[in-house]
């Protein structure tokens, strides 16, 4: 029976990515910081699913508890076939604040350190068996200029392409998932407005995450749900920078005052 591991597995995208992969019979390993949620979730997806859950509790911007999760993707007795490095929050907060240490840092080393590393093991493991799938979720703010988060996502996009490159010709297959907009819980739980984004703009978590599983199986290097996102994708990517700043300056005025970030407002490694 194959074996799924998911950071910030859950709740949003991550228990999304949970369900559907255990409902399909795949054994699952949750890796998330809060011991009670992570109990309470495999327990649920056990009882309904019948599969094994294993849990990890680990804080992705702590260095050691990044490699506890990298010891458990290499290891040979217990093989990961899928990894999703799904763990993030979202970020908003001004690039020239005082507070740079405390959230922009922080950013980097749960959504590009951690990738880079839990990756990079999950990779390395693959490629020794000569087989295996890897999503990283980085976002459709990628394609824009909007802060801190806009950049990690831009960087997550970019390494799993660099990746995938690595690993071409070994069995290995490495997904950049960039959603949009996705309905999840994680906006009500943190008190975060959204009434300036237009309902067409959201997407079910299920959706974006049945389409996330099957661009993967056919070894989609970039993975964008969605046609009216695919779309937005593509003016983002052709259309002159000097526009992309406009947008983005925009966008991020519209919003000043609600803290909403496309797809990536959920709590570090979730809670």
């Amino acid at each position: 029976m194959a074996t799924a591991l998911i950071t910030g597995g859950t709740s949003g995208i991550g228990a999304e990515f949970a369900r559907q992969l255990a409902e399909s019979g795949t054994d699952l390993v949750l890796v998330a910081r809060n011991e009670t949620r992570l109990a309470e979730t495999a327990a649920s997806l056990q009882a309904e699913f019948e599969i094994a859950v294993e849990t990890i509790s680990a804080d992705l911007a702590d260095r050691d508890d990044v490699m506890r999760v990298a010891a458990r993707l290499t290891d040979a007795d217990r093989p990961i076939d899928l990894f999703v490095n799904n763990a993030g929050f979202g970020v908003h907060a001004t690039l020239t604040g005082a507070d740079v240490a405390s959230i922009h840092e922080h950013a980097f080393d749960v959504m590009c350190r951690a990738v880079l590393i839990l990756a990079g093991a999950a990779g390395r493991a693959m490629r020794e068996r000569g087989s295996g799938s890897i999503i990283n979720v980085s976002s459709i703010a990628g394609l824009v200029t909007m802060g801190s988060y806009s950049a990690i996502k831009a960087w997550v996009a970019s390494y799993s392409q660099g990746l995938a490159v690595e690993l071409r010709n070994t069995g290995v297959t490495v997904t950049a998932l960039m959603p949009g907009w996705v309905v999840t819980e994680f906006h009500e739980r943190a008190g975060i407005r959204t009434g300036s984004i237009p309902s067409f703009m959201w997407i079910e978590a299920s959706t974006l995450v049945k389409g996330a599983l099957r661009d993967a199986a056919r070894g989609k290097v970039v993975s964008i749900p969605t046609v009216r996102y695919r779309v937005i994708g593509w003016f983002a990517r052709h259309l002159p920078l000097r526009t992309i700043r406009w947008i983005s300056a925009k966008i991020s005025s519209s919003r000043s005052d609600e803290g909403s970030e496309p797809h990536g407002v959920k709590d570090t490694t979730t809670t």
